[in-house]
């Protein structure tokens, strides 16, 4: 687990963010990043501004921001880059209310992940109550092979598709993934165990766009010593439940759909 250090600079903190989340969605607006943060509008103007002179950001003619030089955006190779898919700012404010919800039912943190080339990303989070936590999510990169979402993510995909989000893995490495993603796909759920992190276990299910296709994956992640396999169905339950929620209210928004990319709940 990797918990806020006791003496974190916020805005240090909120900056670096903020070039994550840059490299990740490829522009933001200030309303956009205040609302990612949690900051105001100026906070979140002033911020961006010293990213620009930092040369990890630049302006657009509309004001929007971009990455700078030295910020490489994520690979666009992803289910979430489809026509007709929300972004990832209109995923994140739809999901936020019922990620709120599941932690309120189960006690535990949740966050929202896409999939960008062979990562999973992070790209909205609650954290849960508890006393022992396991530590801001928001904006985090794993080896999608490694993390539930990722792998329930992965799960949909054909096999000419899951080879080129993985590294070049021997034949029987890549068959031995190829059957546990099945297990995922037919249970419609997937578990990391400590892959990621030590301490943490995970499970997560798929989000579907209003269309159909894969976009996300909700997660929801705590202490291993919490986990308990007879809570399974019951936090799949709160899960898929947000899941059907967010295909709802993504769904009476096609005016705000432009291009993103993500997985499914199953």
């Amino acid at each position: 687990m990797r918990n806020k250090p006791a003496y974190a600079v916020d805005a240090v903190d909120h900056a670096l963010q903020l070039a994550t989340l840059l490299r990740q969605e490829g522009r933001l607006r200030v309303t956009d990043a205040a609302a990612a943060l949690g900051v105001s509008r100026s906070t979140a103007h002033r911020l961006l501004v010293t990213l620009v002179y930092r040369d990890f950001a630049v302006q657009d003619r509309d004001r929007s921001y971009l990455p700078g030089p030295l910020l490489v955006p994520a690979s666009p190779a992803d289910p979430a880059v489809l026509p007709g898919a929300p972004s990832v700012v209109r995923l994140r404010q739809v999901a936020r209310p019922h990620l709120n919800q599941v932690v309120a039912e189960t006690g535990e943190s949740c966050n929202v992940q896409v999939l960008a080339g062979q990562q999973a990303h992070v790209v909205a989070y609650v954290e849960g109550p508890g006393w022992l936590r396991v530590g801001d999510r928001f904006t985090r990169e794993w080896d999608a092979w490694l993390t539930s979402g990722g792998r329930i993510l992965l799960s949909q995909l054909g096999d000419d598709e899951l080879a080129e989000r993985l590294p070049s893995w021997p034949a029987a490495r890549v068959e031995r993934l190829q059957r546990e993603l099945e297990v995922c796909r037919r249970r419609g759920y997937a578990v990391n165990d400590q892959l990621t992190e030590d301490g943490v276990t995970a499970l997560a299910v798929l989000v579907r766009a209003p269309q159909g296709m894969p976009l996300a994956a909700i997660a929801l992640a705590l202490p291993t010593p919490r986990f308990d396999r007879d809570l399974v169905p019951a936090w799949v339950g709160a899960l898929s439940a947000a899941s059907a929620q967010i295909t709802r209210d993504l769904g009476g928004a096609h005016a705000a759909y432009d291009a993103l990319g993500a997985s499914p709940r199953g």
